[in-house]
């Protein structure tokens, strides 16, 4: 299936814009924004949105059935791909929704379901480092262009992320 992409250049959060499209309607999608004024974290901390880096929300019906280990295991292993893919160096995963560099967070995933007509969807947003990394008290972060001779760009991963999230939804259940 093909995820139908939405772009922006500022939103409140990308996970918003997925919940207010799947209340409009729409049973998937990728939402891609240049800027987030709040994005959003686990526990209802906040991501901080540094212009230049990757800030996208994935939507789309899943099972009722499958559980929410598996949907962050699924998640994890496909950012955790294609950040592998692009600099080739150790990454760790810190659960439930973290990619570390050197024990540097670089990536954050915010797994959301919904119900909405007797139909179970999944929001999954992905913060990404790619040319800046926010500075945060006791919380040692990195960015993706820290490790690459040839600078990334965010299209391209958005791109990617894209691809493979179309290659694998039937693991979701969909």
């Amino acid at each position: 299936m093909k995820l139908k992409k939405y772009l922006y250049k500022k939103v409140e959060s990308t996970n918003n814009v997925a919940l207010r499209l799947i209340k409009q309607g729409n049973q998937s999608g990728i939402i891609l924004a240049d800027l987030q004024t709040k994005g959003k974290g686990q526990r209802k901390n906040k991501w901080i949105s540094i212009k230049g880096n990757l800030f996208l929300s994935v939507f789309f019906e899943i099972s009722k059935k499958i559980s929410l280990t598996k949907i962050i295991n699924l998640n994890l292993k496909i950012i955790k791909k294609i950040v592998f893919k692009k600099i080739n160096t150790l990454i760790l995963i810190k659960k439930p929704n973290d990619i570390l560099i050197n024990k540097k967070k670089v990536c954050g995933i915010l797994q959301e379901t919904i119900f909405m007509q007797n139909r179970k969807y999944l929001i999954v947003g992905i913060g990404i480092n790619v040319s800046s990394s926010p500075k945060i008290n006791n919380y040692p972060t990195t960015f993706l262009n820290n490790y690459t001779n040839k600078k990334l760009k965010r299209l391209e991963l958005f791109k990617e992320i894209k691809l493979l999230y179309e290659k694998n939804l039937h693991s979701f259940g969909v």
